[in-house]
């Protein structure tokens, strides 16, 4: 099997899949079949792995949140000393490659297993995650953010935990940090305006668009993120999270059904995209009277479901 192979694969198959849980298991096999081709071709050119080590997703593939196209964003930790970063990062390099060649674009933050950022020993991961904590800047902290919805994927599950149980810990001695990372993703992109009509883009190629990422799907997977952090879950996909926390916050519920069907209306109105830009964009003219109504709601209560989520850590989280 080659990466044309597995590219040709995608093609033939990805718009078959009839609903968004569907979509992401498909995403997971071609990703998977990729990546463990990516390791086969790079051992037989540079021998075999040196040291354990777990090769994980991170942005929308690590929350399961995929549309029918998605770009990169992995990295790798791995239980040996620096003088193995050279292979690991290599590896990385043909990863991203292979991932490239099948139909995932690169990230254009280099969120990626070919970074040194991204792909470090075991020791200097657990260093990095507390260096973006201690530091509390705007970016350092978008970089926590990242790593935490972190999925593992390949290799060895128990190094990605060791790193997050860092995080975890840090948290707990430090917990006003909590304060400062609900200001890092309080920001709400306005999606709905003062006469109650939806705001789409006014310039450029999305023009009469709406970003339903940034204005009905974040308030809900950041809200979901700083619950997790507040009680040391490691699970990255946002339904999974939900599930984990519904026994403790029964409001939640609510939320999760509201959330699985805005993900059903995300794929309903993104499936037949032809490029990976245009999977965050829904034309207003797509829309009927109805749709735009839910896609309101939504938004209305992603945001309000932040609000609450805040109000919760507030009492809960941020003054052990």
């Amino acid at each position: 099997m080659s990466y044309e192979d597995i590219k040709k694969w995608r093609e033939q198959h990805i718009h078959e899949q009839i609903d968004h849980e569907q979509l992401n298991n498909f995403h997971d096999d071609l990703m998977l079949k990729t990546v463990q081709l990516a390791m086969e071709k790079f051992e037989e050119e540079q021998g075999e792995v040196p040291a354990p080590f777990a090769f994980f997703l991170m942005g929308s593939a690590g929350r399961k949140e995929q549309s029918v196209w998605s770009d990169q964003d992995h990295g790798i930790v791995f239980d040996g000393s620096s003088q193995h970063q050279d292979y690991f990062q290599k590896l990385g390099e043909e990863i991203v490659d292979g991932l490239e060649k099948v139909g995932y674009e690169r990230c254009d933050g280099k969120v990626m297993a070919s970074e040194s950022r991204w792909t470090k020993p075991i020791d200097e991961w657990k260093q990095q995650v507390i260096d973006w904590l201690d530091e509390e800047t705007w970016q350092s902290l978008r970089h926590f953010s990242t790593f935490i919805d972190s999925r593992f994927f390949l290799g060895e599950a128990k190094l990605l935990d060791d790193v997050k149980q860092v995080a975890f810990s840090y948290i707990q001695s430090y917990p006003e940090i909590m304060n400062r990372l609900i200001d890092n993703v309080g920001f709400i992109q306005k999606g709905v305006g003062v006469f109650g009509q939806l705001l789409p883009q006014q310039s450029g190629k999305r023009t009469g668009q709406i970003n339903i990422k940034t204005t009905a799907m974040f308030p809900f997977v950041n809200a979901l993120r700083l619950l997790v952090l507040c009680n040391q879950i490691m699970k990255a996909p946002t339904v999974e999270r939900f599930t984990a926390l519904t026994a403790k916050y029964s409001f939640l519920t609510e939320y999760q059904i509201l959330f699985e069907s805005l993900l059903a209306f995300k794929f309903q109105f993104t499936k037949n995209a032809v490029e990976y830009e245009e999977v965050h964009y829904i034309p207003l003219k797509k829309l009927s009277k109805k749709d735009k109504q839910e896609l309101k709601e939504y938004m209305k209560k992603g945001g309000e479901l932040f609000e609450r989520t805040k109000n919760t850590i507030e009492k809960e989280c941020s003054k052990w």
